[in-house]
């Protein structure tokens, strides 16, 4: 079997009203998706998101007429790209679908096969008054999650941390709460400067007294020192790493004592390929590995094969945050959406991801 053609199309689905991301001074009227399609000459076609594949075009020539299953040779030239141009890790995705396609396998078996089920946590993505946030809670309870992540970035952290006490109030120890500080990258226009060590520990303090499980992004994605630092100073576990660019740069962070929790993202560093790299020097070092998710449906299934096939995990992050962010918006592209029944992504024995694309959605929401 040899690879005929890569295929890559981008979409935009509109809506109103917007969705308000905390990590964003923006509102949101739209969600983008590029979908990449591997083509080969037996019609079998696999399907992979997340990136735009910015720098991929003139490079098709490097994969076309070369066996699909030789996905480690995909993985390095992928890696060179990824030096010299853009992030195009949504192709590794694609070669992984193809890959389960060919052999008749689900991705999270040809990963290593150690379960086909991990808890979901709810990742909520606006900044909600206390109230509000504290009914959201829940009602993510009453649909069976057992693990919720809230978002600070209110603009004073005292009033992130009364969001977080509402909650903690309402569902007293039947959720494991996360928080995300947003404080280790910013938007191209966002000028804000992120935290300084201090004002890290300053946060801290109260999110050990409300019991949370742990503190993400606190400072800038670069201040390694300043993470490991943290880390000694406070019970709360340090997470980060989502949107790390090389994976040289996690060798560095376990390294250098700077997190407890990695959340790099298949669909945005690594592809499944480079991350189960990441996963396995996680586990070696005692760490958590869970990945970030905040993509779309095929971002977060893949995710998912990963983590429950090859790594395992507490919780995998699932974003949903109704009726600003609900699976109707993230999952447009899908015939049907990436859902947690009862808390838990359980993973099918389809071949490959075991997804389908909702090819009429996509003709309507076709720019490119």
């Amino acid at each position: 079997m040899k690879i005929t053609a890569i295929r890559i199309s981008q979409h935009r689905y509109k809506f109103d009203p917007p969705f308000h991301a905390s990590w964003d001074t923006r509102p949101r009227t739209h969600w983008d998706a590029t979908i990449v399609r591997v083509e080969t000459d037996q019609g079998v076609t696999g399907i992979g998101s997340g990136d735009l594949m910015v720098g991929f075009a003139g490079h098709e020539e490097l994969f076309i007429g070369q066996d699909p299953m030789a996905i480690e040779r995909h993985y390095r030239i992928l890696a060179n790209i990824n030096f010299h141009y853009g992030r195009c890790w949504p192709l590794d995705l694609a070669l992984w679908d193809l890959a389960g396609k060919i052999t008749g396998q689900p991705c999270w078996k040809l990963l290593g096969g150690l379960s086909n089920k991990v808890r979901a946590y709810a990742s909520s993505g606006t900044l909600r008054k206390p109230e509000q946030l504290a009914e959201v809670a829940q009602h993510f309870l009453a649909q069976g999650f057992t693990a919720m992540k809230i978002r600070f970035h209110r603009g004073d952290w005292r009033q992130d941390i009364a969001a977080l006490a509402a909650v903690r109030k309402a569902v007293g120890d039947r959720l494991t709460l996360m928080v995300d500080c947003n404080q280790g990258w910013r938007m191209p226009w966002d000028t804000a400067q992120p935290w300084s060590l201090k004002d890290a520990l300053q946060v801290a303090k109260p999110l050990e007294e409300l019991e949370v499980f742990w503190m993400e992004e606190p400072l800038h994605r670069a201040d390694y020192d300043g993470m490991a630092q943290l880390r000694q100073m406070t019970r709360v576990r340090i997470a980060g790493g989502e949107m790390t660019r090389e994976l040289h740069e996690f060798r560095n962070l376990i390294q250098r004592g700077s997190l407890d929790v990695l959340q790099p993202d298949v669909a945005l560093v690594g592809g499944i390929t480079g991350l189960r790299r990441v996963g396995q020097m996680a586990l070696e070092h005692n760490l958590v590995f869970t990945p970030h998710t905040w993509t779309n449906g095929i971002g977060v299934v893949a995710n998912a094969h990963l983590t429950a096939g090859a790594t395992g995990a507490p919780f995998l992050e699932f974003p949903y945050d109704p009726p600003e962010w609900g699976l109707d918006r993230r999952d447009y592209m899908l015939a049907e959406p990436v859902d947690a029944k009862d808390g838990w992504f359980t993973l099918t024995e389809k071949p490959g991801l075991g997804i389908e694309l909702d090819e009429d959605r996509l003709k309507a929401t076709k720019i490119g």
